[in-house]
């Protein structure tokens, strides 16, 4: 899948993706291909849910997280699109083999 990195030093978070976009604090992020990695997890989640409904789902996920973890660290880990992204960001071919809605495995 084809992604547009903007960089804006600025950004809150270290990096975050925008259907179809990639956003990065620097332009040295994008030799972290483990981070882009990362980053095209998200963006094929958004593309299988149509994108708004990830938005919804992930913003309810991290509530729920929030009502039950009293943390927004581990309400945000624990996001099963979150979980999902970290737990395969390393392997650098994880999107040819992923199923879709693969995050579903997350929940809990």
């Amino acid at each position: 899948m084809r992604s547009w990195i903007i960089i804006l030093p600025n950004l809150s978070a270290n990096a975050m993706a925008i259907f179809p976009f990639i956003i990065l604090k620097n332009k040295a992020q994008k030799q972290d291909l483990v981070l882009i990695n990362h980053e095209q997890i998200h963006l094929q989640q958004q593309l299988e849910l149509l994108v708004l409904p990830f938005y919804l789902l992930y913003l309810l996920n991290y509530l729920i997280n929030l009502v039950r973890y009293k943390n927004h660290y581990l309400a945000y880990f624990n996001i099963s699109f979150e979980k999902e992204a970290y737990h395969f960001e390393k392997d650098l071919n994880y999107l040819s083999i992923r199923k879709w809605y693969s995050w579903i495995k997350f929940l809990r």
